[in-house]
C-alpha cells in the first residue's frame, strides 16, 4: 500500500529494449553533486532531464514565508525533471542533492529523439506521469487530512522504503535532517521532535544524531492509517 505514495520510476531504464537503454546509456553525461548542491532550481527552463546513479535527492518548493514544502525524496535508479522537457515550461520546483550524488544529465534534444523513435519509451514516460500524479494527489490529501502524528509516521515509512532500496535486510537507516523531514511532513521542528520523543518511548524507533530506524514497522503503518 505504500506505493499509493511512491513514485518508485527505476522500472523506466529496466523497462526499455536493450538498444533503447544503451542508446540512452551513452548520452548521459555524469556529474558529482555535492550535499546541499542544486541540480535545478523553479522557475528556470530545463536542458535536459536527469537520472540518479548514486545518491539522493530532494525536491521542493518554498511557500510565501520561505519555508520549504518538500514535495518528495528521490533516490538511485530514478529520472527527475522530465515533466518540465515534456511540458515545454519552466521547472515548477528546485531539486537539491541531500548528500553526495552521481547525477546523470541527458540533454533535452537527445531526450527528445530517443523518445520519438521509440514508442515503449513513450508509453513508460505517460504511465510514469500518470502515476507520479496519482501519487501527488494522495500526498496532498495526506498533507490537508492528517494529523502531525499520522504525516510523521506515513513520512517515516516513505523515508525507509526510499532508504531501503534493493537491501533486503529489515534494519535500514534513515539518514536525514530534522529540518528536512519536518518540511517533508509539513510540520515546524518542535512538533517533530515530539513526535520522535513519543515514538521512541512507544519502541517504534530508535534515533542516534541525524539517524533515524524503524522497529516497529506494523505499528508505524497503524498510525499512518492509509489504508
Amino acid at each position: 500500500m505504500i506505493s499509493k505514495f511512491t513514485f518508485n520510476n527505476q522500472y523506466i531504464l529496466t523497462g526499455l529494449p536493450q538498444k533503447d537503454k544503451i542508446l540512452l546509456e551513452n548520452i548521459m553525461q555524469n556529474k558529482k553533486y555535492a550535499k546541499n548542491q542544486a541540480i535545478f532550481t523553479e522557475g528556470t527552463l530545463p536542458t535536459g532531464i536527469f537520472f540518479i546513479q548514486t545518491g539522493k535527492v530532494k525536491k521542493y518548493k518554498v511557500d510565501n514565508d520561505g519555508r520549504e514544502q518538500i514535495i518528495y525524496i528521490y533516490t538511485s535508479g530514478e529520472f527527475l525533471g522530465y515533466s518540465a522537457v515534456l511540458g515545454e515550461e519552466a521547472y515548477s520546483d528546485t531539486a537539491v542533492a541531500i548528500e553526495s550524488s552521481i547525477i546523470s544529465f541527458i540533454p533535452k534534444d537527445d531526450f527528445i529523439k530517443i523518445l520519438d523513435n521509440s514508442s515503449i519509451f513513450s508509453r513508460i514516460l505517460l504511465k510514469s506521469l500518470s502515476h507520479e500524479f496519482s501519487v501527488m494527489v494522495n500526498l496532498m490529501a495526506i498533507l490537508s487530512q492528517r494529523t502531525v502524528r499520522e504525516r510523521v509516521a506515513l513520512s517515516l515509512l516513505i523515508l525507509y522504503d526510499k532508504y531501503k532500496g534493493n537491501n533486503s535486510d529489515n534494519i535500514v537507516t534513515i539518514l536525514l535532517s530534522r529540518s528536512d523531514l519536518a518540511n517533508m511532513v509539513g510540520t515546524v521542528n518542535e512538533t517533530l521532535a515530539r513526535i520522535l520523543h513519543d515514538f521512541k518511548l512507544e519502541g517504534l524507533i530508535t534515533t542516534e544524531g541525524r539517524k533515524i530506524q524503524l522497529l516497529n514497522i506494523q505499528q508505524l503503518i497503524s498510525i499512518a492509517n492509509f489504508r
